[in-house]
């Protein structure tokens, strides 16, 4: 019997993972993929995020996947584009990454083995084990594994949220839709992200010298953009200034990849014998790229829960209680910001920039600066 099963195996589950290994608990940890694979992302990381990296002792091995780190972004609002107010002189020095998903998550799964996790690769979850109304383990294929607590890290369409029903709140439907590939040749000077009427651009340095490039727009127009996805996409990037004409100039070298299915939600995280973790238990629209920095924040407050729990320290619902009370806090004053933006109804004011600036201030980890 493991002490935890983490179904999943990206951004939120090997971590989770890792830092259970880490403090001695014995766990299991599954995905239906293999890895290295590749998965639909905006694959930003905010500087709270790397910041977690970099505690975790993970972000040289992310670097020496040649992903930049990127030291500045710059928002540009308008047509033409006028650029935001740069940060004061004052500031932290600001550290992001937009590793692709082939490399940050190989990176992660294999800290997670380091760490002592048994990862089974391929092993695709069918259903739930209960003893009543507690979740004991998990079934797959011929096999049946129990643990004191199944962690949901599969993202939003989690298998474990569905099976125990996890209940939704301050539920939004879809508000945009959005369409990246990756380009060489587009230089770019830290991440760009543009603010037209009606749409949104971001535009960051990946790996192997090359561009992830991404448009987005209202949901009301997903259906004329997905008539000509390469022509619509290339006449957004028009309407940005010269960012147009640098990618006209690199060469496309990837698919377009994209998606109108963004559910906004928060669940309930915790019950008898599960938890849930990353998108599975919170997700919002991509515009922001707040889904890897979330999911790493979220993680910490979960293992710590749990930690507290398995050694006697406090009782397991107070501690779980407190995971989903922590992890609201942090979250709802972006998760605003975010629908906010993805409904694309008016130009946002500089102002509330500042103040996602501030809410992700306050997500990063004690000792830390941006």
């Amino acid at each position: 019997m493991y002490d935890a099963i983490v179904v999943g195996a990206r951004c939120a589950g090997s971590p989770t993972a890792m830092l259970l290994a880490r403090k001695g608990y014995n766990v299991l940890l599954v995905d239906k993929s293999s890895f290295p694979s590749d998965i639909m992302s905006t694959h930003y990381i905010h500087p709270p995020g790397v910041a977690r990296l970099e505690r975790w002792g993970l972000l040289d091995s992310v670097l020496e996947t040649n992903a930049p780190l990127i030291t500045k972004i710059t928002s540009f609002m308008g047509e033409p584009p006028v650029a935001a107010p740069p940060p004061p002189p004052d500031a932290p020095p600001m550290k992001a990454l937009c590793p692709r998903r082939t490399v940050l998550d190989k990176v992660l799964v294999d800290a997670a083995v380091e760490a002592g996790a048994e990862l089974r690769e391929g092993f695709s979850v069918k259903e739930l084990t209960r003893d009543g109304e507690r979740v004991t383990g998990i079934r797959g294929g011929d096999a049946t594994e129990e643990a004191k607590i199944v962690i949901g890290a599969d993202g939003m369409r989690s298998i474990v949220a569905k099976e125990v029903e996890a209940p939704e709140y301050n539920t939004i439907p879809t508000l945009s839709y959005g369409y990246y590939a990756y380009w060489s040749n587009v230089p770019l000077e830290g991440a760009e992200l543009y603010m037209l009427s009606g749409n949104g651009i971001l535009a960051f340095p990946t790996n192997d010298e090359m561009s992830c490039v991404a448009v987005g727009g209202r949901i009301d127009d997903f259906h004329e953009f997905r008539k000509d996805i390469e022509g619509n996409y290339m006449k957004i990037l028009e309407r940005a200034g010269d960012l147009g004409e640098r990618v006209k100039a690199g060469k496309r070298e990837t698919k377009f990849v994209g998606t109108a299915d963004q559910p906004n939600f928060f669940r309930k995280p915790y019950g008898p014998g599960w938890a849930l973790v990353g998108d599975a238990g919170y997700h919002r629209d991509f515009g922001t790229g707040l889904g890897i920095t979330d999911a790493f924040r979220d993680l910490e407050l979960l293992v710590e829960a749990i930690d507290l729990a398995f050694s006697g320290k406090r009782p397991i619902d107070e501690a779980m209680a407190d995971y989903e009370a922590k992890r609201n806090e942090i979250a709802m004053p972006l998760y605003e910001f975010t629908t906010s933006l993805a409904r694309m109804e008016e130009m946002p004011q500089p102002d509330l920039f500042v103040s996602f600036g501030e809410a992700l201030q306050a997500m990063m980890p004690e000792g830390a600066g941006v």
